[in-house]
């Protein structure tokens, strides 16, 4: 059977998995950092074998990019960028072991230039190495249902496993593939010797993060409750009409569910029509983020690519048709995704209205500027026992970023990891609160501006206030209150 596989097309694919690189990196330096970034940048800082609310793969990658090319925003996205040209090569080789030829490859490849592919590797985000992993778990799982190669759920067990170091998202992906084999088969593979190898393999090279997290208490459920709480009723909202904008042509992927129902020749890989489903139920139930599922819809783009391109064969309109919609559809993915809009024109666009990716890179540094006026207004004596306090992470990052070059004193915050890295020495009794509301343990507290950034771009910084607060109890004993996971 393996000689019925096609070759690999290695001169369209690479062209589409170039032509994604070389436009992340085009586009890197535009607009500011985002909050994400931030975020990474300062934990890089401060290497570990895990964070509180994720696993240190992510944060390695943003310093990597650091200590490569320098302390600056195309430093950090270039690894992104050469992450998402992985990612195209894999979903390719997907369609390759399902049977597609060099259209389907070609067609599978594109889905790279979608929405959220283009927006996670654009800013550096977890979900980047996230898509790499998840789609050469489902390489490795077609490989090893669809051609009977059963040393395959090894290689899925240790991509699983160094999934395990970026993101624990990964789980899902697994869980639900074994609930789709017991459902729709074929069964056998469940107590296969080499699935169990895979496991194994997943478990052990997983397992630094996992004791990490057993030890610190399982704050990654804390935070898993946190973002269900804050955000839970939205995402479930629009869990489902965001499944058909992740990608570039959702028809593709669509037929991907479909064929696997209906075609004899993919039987064996029925699991995974079965998967998604099981996915949607789960991540609406725990309250999860829609872009969940996002990996697993490359797999099944992947495999609608290959039923896409049989029925355009040799039809001329057919294959116009198809080569125009993907052409189009990516054009309008970029546009929504990369900072192709000049920053001074994105206020009340569309991009910048929809997609908070692209509003939470806008505004930083003028955010900065308007926190240091307010440390510039306090005497002298107060500037010397003086410390910055934020509500989030992406403020924190953004001070720890910029703040250097205004001479702003040391930045603190109780958000996620952030936390560990206090509480500031009790000598300073002078806080620079960026708050809407203070909490009571900040003392006395004074708003003094408002943020906004001067291109009119709204996002989660804007209308927050700037506090001098006066602190009436030590540190020591207020740190502990002012934790919290979002």
């Amino acid at each position: 059977m393996e000689s019925a596989r096609p070759p690999y097309a290695w001169w369209p694919v690479g062209l589409i998995a170039s032509a994604a690189g070389l436009l992340l990196l085009i586009t890197a330096s535009d607009y500011d950092y985002h909050r994400d970034e931030l975020y990474f940048r300062v934990l890089g800082e401060h290497p570990q074998w895990g964070y509180p609310d994720q696993p240190p793969f992510t944060p390695m990658l943003v310093r990597l990019g650091i200590e490569m090319f320098g302390d600056n925003l195309w430093a950090i996205r270039v690894p992104a960028a050469v992450l998402l040209m992985l990612t195209a090569l894999v979903v390719a080789a997907i369609a390759r072991e399902a049977g597609g030829g060099t259209a389907a490859q070609a067609l599978a490849a594109s889905a790279v230039f979608g929405v959220f592919p283009l927006s996670s590797a654009h800013v550096t985000s977890t979900s980047t190495p996230d898509l790499l992993v998840w789609a050469g778990v489902l390489f490795f799982v077609v490989r090893a249902l669809l051609w009977g190669r059963p040393w395959a759920w090894l290689g899925a067990g240790i991509v699983a496993g160094l999934g395990l170091w970026n993101k624990h998202l990964v789980v899902l992906l697994l869980v639900c593939l074994a609930a789709g084999l017991l459902l729709a088969g074929p069964r056998p593979v469940l107590w296969s010797r080499h699935l169990w190898f895979g496991v194994a393999a997943a478990l052990v090279i997983g397992a630094p993060n996992l004791i990490y997290q057993v030890v610190n208490g399982f704050p990654q459920a804390e935070m898993a409750a946190a973002i269900a709480e804050n955000k839970g009723d939205e995402s479930r909202v629009m869990l489902l009409p965001l499944q058909f904008a992740w990608l570039a042509l959702p028809p593709v992927w669509i037929a991907g569910l479909v064929v696997l129902v209906r075609d004899p020749r993919l039987r064996r890989l029925r699991a995974l029509a079965v998967a998604y489903p099981l996915m949607l139920v789960v991540v609406f139930v725990v309250a999860g983020q829609p872009y969940y599922t996002a990996g697993l819809l490359l797999g099944l783009h992947a495999i609608g690519a290959v039923a896409v391109a049989r029925w355009a064969a040799g039809r001329r309109g057919r294959q116009l048709l198809t080569g125009g919609a993907a052409l189009v559809m990516s054009a309008a993915a970029v546009v929504s995704s990369l900072p192709v809009i000049p920053e001074e024109d994105l206020a009340g666009t569309l991009p910048a209205e929809v997609n908070q990716t692209i509003a939470d890179q806008v505004g930083w540094r003028d955010y900065v500027w308007q926190i240091g006026t307010v440390w510039a207004g306090l005497s002298a004596a107060d500037k010397a026992r003086s410390v910055l306090f934020t509500g989030n992470y992406g403020e924190a990052g953004a001070l720890d970023r910029y703040g250097p070059s205004l001479r702003l004193p040391e930045v603190y915050s109780g958000h996620n990891a952030l936390h560990e890295y206090g509480p500031p020495p009790d000598s300073k009794k002078i806080v620079i609160a960026v708050l809407d509301t203070p909490p009571e343990g900040l003392g006395t507290c004074a708003a003094k501006t408002t943020l906004r950034n001067s291109s009119g771009v709204e996002n989660e910084e804007v209308g927050i206030r700037v506090h001098v607060c006066r602190m009436d109890r030590p540190w020591s004993l207020v740190w502990p209150e002012l934790q919290h996971y979002d």
